[in-house]
């Protein structure tokens, strides 16, 4: 009997290289939490940037909703989210694909407040 094995992921295909974001790898993956790095960079100005809006969103879940299921397509969703709320095209596009639970927005709370506290040392 032969059995074939799956082939080994080149290196352009590694886990790291998914189509979700790291960012959004570290809020919505449950059961590991991620520490913010001692030295931030430019990429921790605009997870936090991203954070405070999504924040602000969930504020405001029940219309954001409603948003979300009268929009025809993605493209549409994404530019009536920013011009009723006043959020810019990455943070309207980060929050189409979060889930609008608890949980989730919890989780997004505590990192930020994690990306604030290593930002401002």
């Amino acid at each position: 009997m032969t059995m074939t094995y799956a082939q080994p992921l080149t290196r352009r295909y590694t886990r790291a290289r998914l189509a979700v974001p790291a960012l959004w790898r570290q809020v919505v993956r449950t059961g590991r939490t991620e520490h913010a790095t001692t030295e931030p960079d430019r990429s921790a100005y605009t997870q936090l940037e991203i954070y405070d809006g999504v924040l602000a969103a969930f504020e405001r879940r029940d219309e954001v909703a409603a948003v979300l299921r009268s929009a025809a397509d993605r493209p549409a969703a994404v530019l009536r989210l920013r011009s009723e709320f006043g959020l810019s095209h990455l943070q309207a596009s980060t929050l189409i694909d979060l889930p609008l639970t608890t949980e989730c927005r919890n989780r997004i709370a505590h990192r930020a407040e994690e990306l604030r506290t290593a930002l401002h040392r």
